[in-house]
């Protein structure tokens, strides 16, 4: 199956997923910036790769303007965002990105990251301190809240291989 595999990525996270799911696929793969210019009319499937923030992924806006015309084809998204890949807020908040019919059309899986504070621009680094700073301020955390203290403390690097499996499992039916 001819298959594109299109990333935006800010910190380098999604492009690494990006990269092993189209090796494995043997897919062209393209940064979002570039495949706004190809012709993807041969291809029939596209994955879209993209990060989360507050419950939203970046430059989703950009597939879904594009479903319709891609009618046929097999889409699937996969969000890179800094939790474990367990947390049960994290289905509910993907597919609040879409709405029914637009689910109808498009699979959407999550492959956790991390974070790069080396590599996030100044206003995105900015804006986890603050975060940090207001939830370790809070009294009365809850265990999740103190577990996330943790881990948005630092930079940290949750990716795997193992990770981008239903991805492929779903460009293979």
């Amino acid at each position: 199956m001819k298959t594109a595999v299109i990333y935006n990525s800010k910190t380098g996270f999604t492009k690494r997923y990006a990269k092993w799911i189209a090796k494995a696929a043997e897919a062209d793969c393209f940064p979002l910036s570039e495949a706004k210019k190809e012709n993807l009319a041969s291809y029939e499937a596209v994955v879209f790769g993209s990060w989360a923030c507050a419950g939203s992924i970046s430059k989703v806006g950009w597939l879904k303007s594009n479903m319709d015309q891609w009618a046929g084809k097999k889409l699937a998204v996969f969000c890179v965002g800094a939790s474990p890949i367990g947390s049960p807020e994290i289905e509910p908040t993907l597919k609040q990105n879409f709405n029914e019919a637009q689910l109808e059309k498009v699979k959407v899986f999550y492959c956790p990251g991390g974070l790069n504070y080396e590599k996030m621009p100044a206003p995105s680094k900015l804006m986890m301190k603050m975060f940090l700073k207001s939830l370790k301020a809070k009294k009365g955390k809850t265990k999740e809240e103190q577990e996330m203290v943790k881990m948005i403390a630092g930079s940290y690097d949750i990716s795997d291989k193992k990770y981008i499996e239903p991805i492929l499992e779903y460009l293979k039916k």
